[in-house]
């Protein structure tokens, strides 16, 4: 677990070289003239900053202090009856700003609108939990991941990480197996500051496989006892193949010579 620094131009960095194939920007097309999605821009009309069609779907951007009417008139002038999304992006790095979106469905005309807006940090966005109920849960992890504060929320407060961890796991500048602070948080917890020189830090790579561990691996060809110390080494056993369940394909079987 490594010690949590500052990644401020994660963003700024690239991604790709030209050894790796780059997947093609999603194609955005025209709102078509006289469509579903036509009457919804009119409808709203100079609340739209720019629209267009994606994957055969309407996007829309907006003043983030307009969240709130746009989607109450989507929701009693246009038939979006359902928000089935509401989250974030972190472009702090690259544009100072996070990108909040919330994706609408209309049942009636098996239509889809998301509504896109952008943010400071330090920035509140209006909660819709008084239009959709839906999006209580939804703006607690914006709180939770992203740390952004959600005015007039009904009980605006962690949802998936404990009440008194530090950072928001979803920033970009996150470390992907947690910090400091993350190494020791259940040792604290549970057994106290100081039994720290005691129990370590916790690991939280699931891919590691401790060379020394006897208890939670196999050791196929290096059996040794339960929890046996091989810190000296450990000696090569003879592995034993059964002609029924383990087979060794390195050298013939008896029975597939006779059925030969």
């Amino acid at each position: 677990m490594r010690k949590y620094t500052p990644k401020d131009n994660v963003q700024a960095k690239s991604y790709y070289t030209d050894r790796f194939w780059v997947a093609p920007r999603v194609p955005r097309e025209e709102v078509e003239k006289g469509s579903h999605f036509e009457a919804v821009v009119d409808t709203l009309g100079k609340q739209v900053k720019e629209s267009y069609v994606e994957l055969g779907q309407l996007v829309i951007h907006i003043d983030a202090k307009e969240n709130v009417a746009v989607i109450k008139t989507l929701r009693d002038k246009c038939g979006y009856k359902q928000c089935s999304e509401q989250s974030a992006v972190d472009y702090l790095a690259q544009d100072g700003e996070f990108e909040l979106f919330y994706q609408l469905l209309n049942y009636d005309e098996a239509k889809r609108v998301r509504v896109v807006c952008r943010i400071k940090k330090g920035e509140a966005i209006e909660s819709i939990v008084p239009l959709f109920k839906s999006a209580n849960f939804a703006e607690r992890e914006l709180f939770d991941m992203f740390g952004i504060k959600v005015n007039n929320h009904p009980y605006l407060k962690r949802i998936l990480m404990p009440d008194d961890w530090e950072g928001h796991p979803l920033l970009k500048t996150y470390p992907l197996h947690g910090d400091e602070f993350a190494s020791w948080y259940e040792v604290d917890k549970i057994f106290g500051k100081e039994y720290r020189d005691i129990i370590g830090p916790e690991n939280r790579d699931q891919a590691k496989i401790e060379r020394y561990d006897t208890k939670r691996f196999s050791r196929v060809g290096y059996e040794v006892p339960f929890g046996a110390d091989i810190s000296e080494g450990e000696n090569e056993q003879a592995i034993e193949y059964s002609e029924t369940i383990l087979v060794d394909y390195n050298k013939s079987s008896k029975k597939l010579d006779e059925r030969r």
